[in-house]
């Protein structure tokens, strides 16, 4: 993506987003991308690629016919949510670390966070790159639990708006921010595989529920109802 096309995508990504949230699009609204592009002056290429994003952000479902709707949530569930996430994949982490995990799975693990450290070394952090790694960790950690019935509620909880652990604050203007909040976020990754690796379970269960309260914040400064970062 060139930068002026990127440049584009994140404006509308963080426009409509914001009206999702605040209520200025209701759940139900279907959204076309030729009348977006000509209310917010965006060529409908970034348009089409922002609705995706908001897809995978769970704020917005396909229509088989083609297009999007915006689903309907309340944000106060979206917290709550993000909260049950964590209880789920404090779970997993400590079953991993009680059951055992499997020398191949946890070099898995360890080449994912590999990947994510090399994300740091530039000179610009590649949001679309780390969100793609960080959704494969915690597919990883899910699947280390070894439990079908643990795998398939977390996928449920995942399913809604911002529960995903790769839904955070992508605004560009807050881009330093964000890196030093994704660079802590990397350091529990490693503590959290760390836990595992030792088979401490209670530590490995405390340190993934802090983790995901990550998320929590960035809907929280989504709203307005907090400062960015301190």
């Amino acid at each position: 993506m060139d930068q002026a096309k990127g440049t584009h995508a994140q404006r509308a990504l963080t426009l409509l987003r914001q009206r999702i949230l605040n209520g200025a699009l209701p759940g139900g609204t279907r959204l076309y991308e030729v009348a977006l592009a000509e209310e917010l002056g965006i060529s409908r290429t970034p348009i089409r690629d922002a609705l995706a994003r908001l897809a995978v952000e769970s704020l917005l479902d396909r229509v088989p016919a083609g297009g999007f709707v915006v689903r309907s949530f309340a944000v106060s569930d979206v917290v709550d949510t993000i909260e049950l996430r964590g209880v789920l994949e404090g779970t997993a982490a400590r079953f991993a670390a009680e059951r055992g995990v499997a020398p191949t799975a946890l070099a898995e693990a360890q080449e994912t966070l590999t990947g994510l450290d090399g994300l740091f070394t530039a000179q610009e952090l590649d949001i679309e790159a780390y969100s793609q790694l960080n959704t494969a960790f915690h597919d990883l950690l899910a699947q280390m639990a070894q439990s079908d019935v643990l795998l398939r509620e977390i996928a449920r909880v995942k399913a809604l708006p911002y529960a995903a652990p790769s839904a955070f604050l992508d605004d560009q203007a807050q881009v330093a921010a964000l890196t030093r909040t994704l660079s802590h976020a990397q350091e529990q990754h490693r503590a959290i595989l760390d836990a595992i690796t030792r088979r401490e379970g209670a530590r490995a269960e405390a340190l993934a529920r802090e983790h995901a309260r990550a998320a929590r914040r960035n809907v929280e400064v989504l709203l307005g109802s907090r400062p960015m970062y301190t």
